[in-house]
């Protein structure tokens, strides 16, 4: 017997990319219901090759009889609507906390402690210094639009002001992610943070930098560890090359590791430029990428979806 399945921001970035994994994988669905808001009901979406679904009202829809819920479509809908779900008996997988609802860990935070968990394990991590590059996917599909519409006026001589960003975004970065908060980070950096602790350890100090960056698919980071116990280069390397879900492209010669652009439609973090930092006792710098529509969201929450099937419902 299979599932009913709703994926909730069905049109979206997120939502397309669970779709189409939900199908790559052969998830167990029965019944796959494509979900949005009123401006995209009557709109068709993909579902695997064959497949085509047509998008219904989020907010006319009856949860009832559905058994879990993928959710994409901001904070601000899913906390409208994934209580709603979870109400009606569903398990609900989204960016949002509540009973009966698992939190996906935010895009930027996920790749990190993919690649950061076998080194926390071999060496405990005590602190995590690390800068963001992410992507416009990241904000959505206004923003790549916005990118794509900035970079096209630049050649003609026409500035349009951002609407999406508080800056231009076409050949710029942006160190704001997300509204700032008192102490001067901003809710992205937060995040990162608070999700780190909760996922790895509650000891561990992050601080975090997050950029926007004028790419359309693919988040990057650059950090900087401090280790309770020695661990060189090689040894990592070697640890993380055996780690499930990470890939290690680290050739010390130019090209020989990975960017944003390589990492679009994989499913793995990819692990580059592993070196150790001389200036800290027990210190470790890595470059990690990874698709942030996949792994970073769509990928990771069927994954959950996965773990949910064996054994809890």
């Amino acid at each position: 017997m299979g599932y009913r399945v709703a994926v909730v921001g069905a049109t979206g970035n997120v939502g397309r990319e669970m779709l189409q994994i939900l199908a790559e994988r052969n998830f167990p669905a029965d019944d796959v219901i494509a979900l949005a808001s009123a401006r995209s009901v009557g709109l068709k979406t993909s579902f695997g090759d064959k497949s085509i679904l047509k998008v219904q009202d989020l907010a006319k829809f009856d949860f009832k009889g559905v058994d879990i819920v993928l959710s994409s479509p901001g904070a601000k809908v899913s906390a409208e609507h994934s209580p709603r779900a979870a109400k009606a008996g569903a398990v609900v997988i989204a960016g949002y906390k509540r009973r009966g609802i698992i939190a996906n860990p935010n895009c930027s935070t996920i790749q990190m402690v993919v690649a950061l968990k076998p080194l926390h394990d071999a060496a405990t991590i005590k602190r995590i210094v690390v800068s963001t590059y992410q992507s416009t996917s990241g904000a959505g599909k206004e923003a790549m639009d916005e990118l794509l519409n900035q970079t096209k006026s630049f050649f003609v001589n026409q500035d349009l002001e951002p609407k999406k960003f508080s800056k231009n975004i076409a050949f710029n970065v942006i160190p704001q992610i997300d509204v700032f908060m008192e102490d001067g980070s901003t809710k992205e950096e937060w995040k990162m943070m608070v999700e780190t602790k909760k996922i790895l350890d509650p000891k561990i100090k992050v601080h975090a930098t997050c950029v926007r960056v004028p790419t359309f698919v693919g988040h990057a980071e650059a950090i900087n560890l401090e280790l309770e116990r020695p661990l060189d280069d090689v040894e990592a390397r070697r640890i993380l090359s055996n780690a499930p879900g990470v890939l290690v492209v680290d050739q010390r010669e130019p090209g020989g590791y990975i960017t944003p652009k390589e990492s679009t439609g994989q499913d793995g973090v990819f692990v580059s430029r592993i070196r150790v930092d001389p200036t800290i006792e027990n210190g470790l710098s890595l470059w990690v990428v990874s698709d942030n529509l996949r792994k970073g969201a769509a990928l990771n929450t069927c994954q959950i979806a996965e773990e949910l099937i064996k054994g809890y419902i």
